[in-house]
């Protein structure tokens, strides 16, 4: 009888060819997304909290490119620029909406102008110092208020320092009250909850928001009936100073006159 034969092994497959068999498979799977390992204590099977990139934030971006360089990179202040932890979400807005900053210069106190930043680029900031922590007055929710208590308000807390009409006035040590003509509702609410420059703070405690609401429909009405209705207001100081301005040119003009007279007379 003859011996069977022995059974023949094939012989295993090479690692090479088993690597690319799986790239083949992987290429007709489509593009694979790896995801992120799982937080340090995250139950199983619960996808992990997506992270977010501090390179894609607009508000970063903005803050380190414009702000970072005075108050620190993370808010917390320099030589050239205060801390912004805790001032909240009110006072930033105030401060890029009213174009105050960033400033181009290092002064005492910042003078309005047009802001720099689009009204996004604004939230996105603002988004962003809120960040740092601490709190801080929030965005106001303006509303329609009573015009009359609004002027009582006004003539008992602001006029003092902003004027009757609104118009503003010098203080002390060459700071100003500005004006409140260019004020929209929502930047005289922030800046009655923070106290910009050395305006006091009025917090719920001495006004609520319905009284605040009272206040800014108010300011609203004497943007309305801004009295500079003749002649140039020459920084609202009043007809006094237009009078003498107006003789100062006069008597200027006839001094010219007469010199030039007297030198055609002397040929």
């Amino acid at each position: 009888m003859r011996r069977p034969r022995p059974a023949v092994r094939r012989p295993a497959p090479r690692p090479r060819r088993a690597l690319a068999v799986g790239l083949v498979l992987l290429l007709a799977a489509g593009p694979v997304v790896l995801a992120p390992a799982p937080a340090p204590g995250t139950p199983a099977g619960q996808a992990a909290a997506p992270v977010p990139s501090a390179a894609g934030d607009r508000g970063v971006q903005l803050y380190l490119e414009r702000c970072a360089s005075c108050h620190g990179p993370q808010g917390q202040g320099a030589q050239r620029g205060p801390s912004l932890v805790g001032v909240g979400p009110a006072a930033v807005d105030f401060q890029l909406s009213t174009g105050r900053m960033p400033a181009s210069t290092e002064v005492e106190q910042a003078r309005r102008g047009e802001p720099v930043f689009s009204a996004d680029d604004i939230a996105a900031l603002v988004d962003h110092v809120a960040s740092f922590g601490g709190g801080g007055p929030q965005l106001p929710r303006v509303a329609p208020g009573n015009i009359v208590a609004g002027r009582e308000l006004f003539a008992a807390n602001c006029a003092q320092c902003h004027g009757a009409t609104g118009a503003g006035a010098t203080l002390t040590n060459g700071w100003i009250a500005p004006p409140l003509y260019d004020a929209t509702p929502t930047q005289v609410a922030e800046a009655i909850r923070v106290g910009p420059g050395l305006m006091p703070v009025f917090p719920s405690q001495l006004l609520t928001d319905a009284q605040v609401n009272d206040v800014t429909s108010y300011v609203q009405r004497l943007r309305g009936e801004r009295p500079d209705r003749g002649g140039n207001p020459l920084g609202r100081l009043g007809p006094l100073a237009e009078g003498l301005v107006a003789w100062l040119a006069v008597l200027g003009l006839l001094v010219a006159a007469a010199r030039w007279l007297g030198r055609r007379a002397g040929r």
